[in-house]
Parts: structure tokens; C-alpha cells; sequence
């Protein structure tokens, strides 16, 4: 997700399949590439194009990279969801009512959606192995405070400044992403940045098990030993990155790529879309918990109660989030991405049907089907992004005779585009966790959350089908 002229191809073949990990040769290695002046960690001749250099040297350093990656960035999306469960210890004697849990949920989307462009653009400017070690450690930032602070008689304040503090790890996964997409060949970035973003967004379920791990035994009076849970993986992560990765000096962030990417009508329609797909999953990831207990408190009227089914959604959203990349190559990410909206839409009136009826397995049943779809919708939109290019680049090349031209600018903006729209779609994690907290001091209930949700999707179909999908001159095919 970077504009990195290295990683600009990133958008060629976006995360895709996670179910296998990237093809690496058997043949054994041979020496590894030169690291300059004597340096460790350093990748002076990367080649992951050349098929020899992958088969004999690339391909067991660039494995290595990927799983000490997918590690840090799992730590990092599990720090950045503590506050998820965090909410479901805060009982009577923290004194906070329902619309003031879901802001303590909002503020961690709103600044991890703010860092992944200056998280992107830090791989090129300090190195990945550096950075990682970096954005790992800051990860100390807020766990360590949480560790020591979080009990009865903390201000609302500094809860405030807390959960602000996780959204550090929001940034992570832009960082993670750039970094990776730099070690791979085109024909293997799709598996690589697969297994790499659906490890990170397990960690929205994993932390939230770790959650109801320490409900189930210590009970709600100790939230404290969530993030201390994390202390040492957040120092292992770090360590595993110092020892185990990689810097690719020459890596380099395009100048003016991400100006030219914002004057462009697709960065923010696809922007639009990915607000609605990833941001609705970190949205209802964070805020899953929180509604479990109020739209229905006799069913769960311990925190533990609804734990056992906040981890469900995220779960699946992240281990479905492969089917919406396979079925995007197979019918053209557009299709899928109408379509996926229209039972988006569809899940949301269930929900707002079950909560009206207090009817507990269709409510579930429809919120699981948000994270259902959700899960596809990103991988679908990130599908979306290069298929987009490609078109424009084809057309670009008839007129100009200049197809390689036409294909570097492509890449160019592609990879820029997927930064943006990156940042733009995790915002909406905190659109969705205010909607709730609107619609719960307005009314007492979420139903005006679920017909904004409801709206919103109607607003992405219908922008899907106008700019993608509508017969007529100068649409985009193949998209």
C-alpha cells in the first residue's frame, strides 16, 4: 500500500489467496546476495525478477522476511484492537455510559487511519527492517500505560488518551504490506501480501480471545492483564525483526505519485468503496462486543457472556477476506464488488429487522453476515485497483504508441491509489463505532446505525454500477 516505485506493483496482483504460502524452489540456496560495506541486513543486489536468482538465493530470504512480517503485523492489529475488548471490563465502576465505550472505540480507527500513509512512505525513507523494529516497539507506547493504569478511578481522559494511543498499530499494517510487496516477483505478490494481511487481520479475533481468556478466569476486575499479555510479544516481535529482516536500499517513494493519485476521481470512488468493505469490518470488529450486550442485556448481562461471540465476526471476516480476491479473477472485481454491497445492504436490513423483532439468532445470523461480506468486499475493491490501471493504461498506449510508458504510470498511480484508499477505508472504522454511538444518545437503540449502514451500502452499489458497470461510451472494461 505504498507509493514506492519499488512496490508499485503491488497493485498488480493484490492479496489474493492465503491459503498456501508463496512457491519457493527446493534447489538449495547458494551465497546470499552482496550486503554493502559489510553490513548485516542489508540487500545491496535484489533481483526477484531474475527466475535463477529467485530459485537459487531470493526466494528463502524473501520467506523469511514474509513470516517474521506477518508476526509483527498480527502483534501490531492485536494491539491496535485491544480496546475492542477492552470496553467489555469497563463496568459500573468506571462510570461510562454507551456512547462513551464506542468513542474509546473510535479514536484508535481514527488515528491508525491517519499513520498509514506516513507508515507506507517510511519503508523507503528508513528501511523495513528498521521500521519495523521502529512501529514494533511503539507498539510499548500504549500497552505498557494500559498495563498500569487501567483500573477503577482512571479518568475518562486518560481512557481517551489510551485508546488513542493504539491506533499506533493501525499503521503497521501499511508499513508491513510496502515492505513485503519489495521481496517478491509479480507472479508471487498476490500469495505474499495475502498471507500477509489476512495474519495481520487475525489479530482482531485473536486479541479479543485473549480477552475472553482472562474474563473466563480473572473476571472483568483485571482489564489490565489484556495488554500485559502483549508485552512480550510486542518484544519479541521487535527482536524477531532485528534479527531476521531485511533492508532493500534502493527502495524508493515516487515523487508527486501521491499528488497525482488524489487528483484522480478513481482514488476516492474506490476510496468510497473501501470504506465500506474494510471499514466496516474494523468498524464492527471494534464495536461487535459493545453492541452484543445493549441490543440484547438479558442474554448477556456478564461481559463474558457476549465475549464467547465477539471474536466470532472478525474470525470469519479475515479468513473470508481470500474468496472476494478469487472470485474478483474469475468475474471481474466490479461484479463481485456490486454485488457484495447489494447483500451487504441486505445484512444490514436483516440486523436492523432482528433487533426491531428481538429476535437473537437472525440478529446474529446478519451480523455475521456483514463480516461475511465485508471480508469478501476487501478483497474484491483491492482487486479492483490495478484492473482500473490496466484499462486506463491499454487506452493510454492506443493513443500515445508508448505502452511501456502507459504501464510505469500505471503502476505508478496504482500503487499510490492503494495508499490513499488504504487510509481513507480504515476512517471507517470510526464512522461506523460514531453511528452507534449517535444513534445509541439519540434513540437508545442502534436502529439509526443500521439504515445509515443500510444507506451507505445503497450508496456504493449504485456508485459501483454508475462508474464501472453501466453500459455506455468511455466505461472502463475488464475492471
Amino acid at each position: 500500500m505504498s507509493s514506492l516505485a519499488s512496490s508499485s506493483n503491488s497493485a498488480v496482483d493484490p492479496p489474493a489467496a492465503t491459503d498456501a504460502p508463496p512457491e519457493t524452489d527446493p534447489s538449495p540456496a547458494v551465497d546470499p546476495p552482496a550486503r554493502g560495506g559489510g553490513r548485516r541486513h542489508r540487500l545491496d543486489d535484489w533481483r526477484p525478477e531474475d527466475p535463477t536468482f529467485w530459485r537459487t538465493t531470493g526466494a528463502p530470504i524473501a520467506r523469511r522476511n514474509l513470516w517474521v512480517s506477518i508476526f509483527a503485523e498480527h502483534v501490531g492489529f492485536s494491539v491496535w484492537s485491544l480496546w475492542s475488548v477492552t470496553v467489555l471490563f469497563l463496568g459500573p465502576a468506571y462510570g461510562i455510559d454507551p456512547a462513551g465505550k464506542f468513542l474509546l472505540t473510535a479514536v484508535p480507527a481514527a488515528l491508525g487511519a491517519v499513520l498509514r500513509l506516513p507508515y507506507t512512505l517510511a519503508v523507503a525513507r528508513f528501511g523495513g527492517r528498521n521500521w519495523t523494529i521502529v512501529s514494533a516497539l511503539l507498539l510499548l507506547v500504549p500497552a505498557v500505560p494500559m498495563t498500569v493504569l487501567l483500573e477503577p478511578g482512571v479518568s475518562y481522559t486518560t481512557l481517551m488518551v489510551l485508546a488513542c494511543l493504539t491506533g499506533v498499530g493501525g499503521g503497521n499494517f501499511a508499513s508491513s504490506m510496502a515492505n513485503i510487496n519489495l521481496f517478491f516477483p509479480d507472479r508471487l505478490k498476490g500469495r505474499a501480501l495475502g498471507l500477509n494481511a489476512g495474519g495481520g487481520n487475525l489479530g482482531v479475533p485473536a486479541v479479543q480471545l485473549v480477552g475472553l481468556a482472562v474474563l473466563a478466569t480473572a473476571g472483568a476486575a483485571y482489564p489490565r492483564l489484556v495488554p500485559a499479555v502483549y508485552l512480550p510479544l510486542i518484544v519479541l516481535a521487535a527482536l524477531a525483526a532485528a534479527r531476521w529482516l531485511d533492508n532493500i536500499p534502493d527502495a524508493h517513494n515516487e515523487p508527486g505519485a501521491l499528488r497525482e493519485a488524489a487528483r484522480d476521481r478513481h482514488t476516492w470512488v474506490m476510496s468510497l468503496l473501501y470504506v465500506g468493505t474494510f471499514g466496516s469490518f474494523i468498524g464492527f470488529g471494534f464495536a461487535f462486543g459493545q453492541v452484543l450486550q445493549l441490543q440484547f442485556a438479558e442474554r448477556f448481562p456478564t461481559p463474558v457472556d457476549a465475549a464467547w461471540l465477539t471474536f466470532l465476526g472478525p474470525l470469519i471476516g479475515s479468513l473470508i477476506r481470500p474468496v472476494g480476491g478469487q472470485l474478483a479473477d474469475r468475474l471481474g472485481g466490479a461484479r463481485v464488488t456490486f454485488w457484495n454491497f447489494v447483500a451487504m445492504a441486505v445484512g444490514a436490513s436483516l440486523v436492523l429487522y432482528a433487533a426491531r423483532e428481538l429476535s437473537f439468532p437472525l440478529y446474529l445470523a446478519g451480523f455475521l453476515s456483514l463480516f461475511v461480506f465485508s471480508g469478501i468486499g476487501n478483497g474484491s475493491t483491492y482487486k479492483m485497483i490495478p484492473a482500473i490501471f490496466r484499462a486506463r493504461a491499454a487506452a493510454e498506449a492506443e493513443l500515445t504508441g508508448d505502452p511501456v510508458a502507459a504501464q510505469r504510470r500505471a503502476r505508478r498511480l496504482s500503487g499510490a491509489l492503494i495508499g490513499i484508499a488504504g487510509a481513507v477505508g480504515a476512517s471507517g472504522g470510526v464512522l461506523v463505532n460514531v453511528a452507534f454511538r449517535q444513534s445509541f444518545l439519540s434513540s437508545g437503540n442502534a436502529e439509526a446505525a443500521y439504515l445509515a449502514f443500510i444507506g451507505w451500502y445503497a450508496l456504493c452499489f449504485l456508485v459501483t454500477w454508475t462508474v464501472y458497470l453501466r453500459p455506455g461510451p468511455g466505461r472502463l472494461t475488464g475492471v
